[in-house]
């Protein structure tokens, strides 16, 4: 995919900095994802956007890192990542569609998986690491005897979700809980660590199909409705007859003991900036997975998908972070900024786990994705990045097994695992269910990883890194 020499390509900066006005009317090029909008097949529309996009909530609506686009004579398909070249046209402010620029009489040049990385395991693998086809989700159709032996491999195995809402006990309403034990027997899923949601009352999900914090909280609201929360989790466990993990033993104990879970909380909104409100969660509702921040800038520290106010992480996220090392918390970094997560690293003394992402050369601004060196620095401490499964991104389970094998290439082996958000995406996942956790496994296998390597995947690393915080609290 390299420009034409002739032609001046236009960088994603260069839109988002306005400074692209000066090439308004001339023909240029541009590399990025596509992403189809209604009928944009038949209409030959398309929006570009810098990034994959993992779920409504990353949806594209930054007027400046967006591009409508309009081919000269349409598509047969939509590649994912592509290279367009056609006629740069600054749009007026006030455009009724909201964008800024618009790329007329476009053509395709090129379309290529966004992998920069081929191991041996992946060329081995059947397909491109990441599935690029805008298709819509489709089972993984694995042979009797493949998945035969994906369940001999998870059979007995400590097989662990990183981040899940599997029940429906969040939300502001009370509806009927879902079943969580059956399915999790029936797929052989141990241990899930199921997260309440902190920042709940502020978030309203926009017209513009982005998660968001529409208000600050009243000074108690958040700690109020955490204990709700957790309430409510209690409820659902007691309700599911679920054992709750709060140490090694019964961690271990959990592929024999039955379906059980590790109470976490997405987002540490609930504290308010005192630390002594993690030590009440540690002891009355079992806390022992503990996420900094969610979709609001909190007195912890900056969020992926807003503006950064301080830097990374704050004084007060140092405490907790140090706090939860202490006590026997996990401190996951999921939602957080690259700068959050880099002050984290310095100064943990345990692994730090970052729950349900995918990993993309370029993170888009806002997205939920993260970079090469982000997953690096994670890794660095010992921890794990959990790959999460918006179909947007893996539309099926072999595509998910290869966004896990291209992390597994970038971090290593020991620093991957499975982040479902089970309920908690905002569009379709591709694993929706506890039963398909053989599927995946199988999907593992038929990409090179053997028996040992699946069950780190799928629970292993996971437990060591849990192993590893609690054994000295």
């Amino acid at each position: 995919m390299t420009p034409r020499a002739s032609v001046p390509e236009v960088a994603w900066t260069e839109l988002a900095s306005g400074t692209a006005d000066d090439l308004d009317g001339s023909s240029v090029e541009i590399a990025g994802w596509l992403r189809p909008v209604e009928e944009g097949t038949r209409r030959g529309y398309a929006l570009l956007v810098p990034d994959s996009l993992c779920c409504a909530g990353c949806a594209p609506v930054d007027r400046r890192t967006t591009v409508e686009v309009l081919f000269k004579g349409g598509l047969a398909s939509f590649p994912g990542e592509a290279r367009l070249a056609g006629t740069l046209r600054r749009l007026p402010d006030d455009d009724p569609a909201g964008w800024r620029y618009q790329l007329r009489d476009a053509t395709l040049l090129a379309a290529a998986p966004s992998v920069s990385v081929f191991s041996r395991r992946a060329l081995l693998g059947a397909g491109p690491l990441l599935c690029l086809a805008a298709t819509a989700p489709r089972a993984v159709q694995a042979q009797a005897d493949d998945l035969g032996d994906a369940r001999r491999v998870l059979a007995g195995a400590l097989t662990i979700d990183i981040h899940s809402h599997a029940g429906r006990a969040v939300g502001r309403t009370h509806p009927a809980f879902t079943a969580v034990a059956a399915p999790m027997r029936d797929g052989a899923m141990a241990t899930i660590c199921l997260a309440m949601v902190a920042d709940t009352p502020t978030l309203e999900l926009t017209p513009d199909r982005r998660i968001r914090s529409m208000r600050e909280p009243e000074r108690g609201e958040l700690y109020q409705w955490s204990r709700r929360s957790f309430a409510r989790l209690a409820e659902l466990v007691a309700h599911q007859q679920l054992d709750v993990v709060t140490d090694l033993a019964s961690l271990n104990a959990s592929p024999r003991r039955g379906p059980s879970a590790i109470i976490a909380a997405e987002g540490s909104d609930f504290l308010e900036g005192r630390i002594e409100r993690l030590e009440e969660a540690y002891r009355e509702h079992r806390l022992r997975h503990l996420q900094l921040t969610h979709y609001r800038v909190n007195e912890l520290g900056d969020i992926q998908t807003a503006t950064p106010v301080h830097g990374g992480l704050t004084e007060f996220g140092v405490e907790v972070v140090r706090s939860c090392n202490r006590m026997g918390i996990v401190v996951d970094v999921a939602h957080g900024t690259l700068d959050l997560v880099k002050r984290a690293a310095t100064v943990t003394t345990k692994p730090l786990v970052l729950s349900h992402t995918s990993l993309v050369n370029r993170p888009a601004l806002f997205s939920r994705q993260i970079s090469p060196d982000h997953a690096r620095i994670v890794a660095g401490t010992g921890g794990v990045i959990g790959i999460w499964p918006p179909s947007g991104i893996f539309p099926d389970l072999t595509a998910l097994a290869g966004g896990m094998a291209r992390t597994v290439d970038v971090t290593g082996i020991d620093h991957v695992g499975l982040g479902t958000d089970m309920n908690g995406l905002t569009a379709p996942p591709t694993f929706s269910s506890y039963r398909q956790l053989p599927d995946l496994a199988a999907a593992l296998m038929a990409r090179g990883f053997h028996a040992e390597e699946v069950r780190k995947l799928l629970g292993g690393n996971y437990a060591r890194v849990f192993a590893a915080t609690v054994a000295h609290s």
